[in-house]
């Protein structure tokens, strides 16, 4: 196969076809990491930006030491490195619904090797974020254990869903289920490919007391024009 282009892994999965590739860009000089899902882009190294500021938002948004964090959704690993950046965080639970992602992580074959495997405070679980919000919470051996913060970084936009299974999440009904696992003032944090959509930032005000849109902007390196996205957070009630 070309050097300029290597599929890395495919597999089914139970909401399509998932695959891994690498590709030179010839224009900029770079090796590219793309995941896809079908024909649709689920993440690309050529744009990281916004999951690291979901990252550092979201705890930085959080109160105390000895940080307790969600991340929602794996893929390359930038938003939970990001995470693990932060001194403050004592243990992150990743939650991911495909299995060969992780297994990604494990094999070392993503561009950040196996840095989030090799950290102590972090612990992958495969599982359906979802479900586990509308249910017993993120902790499977401590039910209804409550986090600082939870990130989650799965969909493209609370309006644009890889699958119908997490309609409901985005809806007032969701996020409070989501909010009964934060601590007191803890943080819920949602990444978005898209600008700020006021309807959403409505629902997210009506089922927590305080929630904001935090854009963020880069240059598009495919384009050479900034680009902006979206980190939602909200804080839970002080109790």
């Amino acid at each position: 196969m070309s050097a300029l282009f290597e599929e890395l892994d495919y597999c089914p999965t139970p909401i399509g076809a998932l695959s891994l590739r690498r590709r030179r860009d010839l224009r900029l000089g770079v090796d590219v990491w793309e995941i896809m899902l079908g024909q649709e882009f689920l993440m690309t190294s050529h744009f990281t930006a916004s999951e690291v500021a979901l990252g550092h938002l979201g705890v930085g948004a959080c109160r105390g030491d000895s940080l307790e964090v969600v991340v929602g959704g794996l893929g390359l690993g930038y938003t939970a490195e990001a995470v693990l950046s932060e001194p403050r965080v004592a243990d992150l639970r990743v939650v991911e619904y495909l299995a060969p992602v992780i297994e990604w992580h494990e094999n070392g074959i993503l561009p950040m090797g196996t840095r989030l495997i090799d950290d102590q405070r972090c612990r992958m679980l495969e599982g359906d974020f979802f479900a586990l919000a509308a249910g017993d919470g993120f902790d499977l051996e401590n039910p209804g254990r409550q986090f600082d913060a939870i990130l989650a970084d799965i969909d493209h936009a609370p309006d644009h869903l890889l699958d119908a299974r997490s309609d409901s999440f985005y809806q007032p009904d969701g996020l409070r289920a989501l909010k009964r696992h934060l601590k007191p003032g803890g943080i819920f944090g949602l990444w978005s490919d898209k600008v700020t959509d006021q309807r959403f930032l409505d629902r997210l005000e009506a089922a927590f007391p305080e929630a904001w849109a935090e854009p963020v902007t880069f240059d598009n390196p495919l384009t050479g024009n900034p680009f902006t996205q979206t980190v939602y957070l909200a804080r839970a009630d002080d109790g």
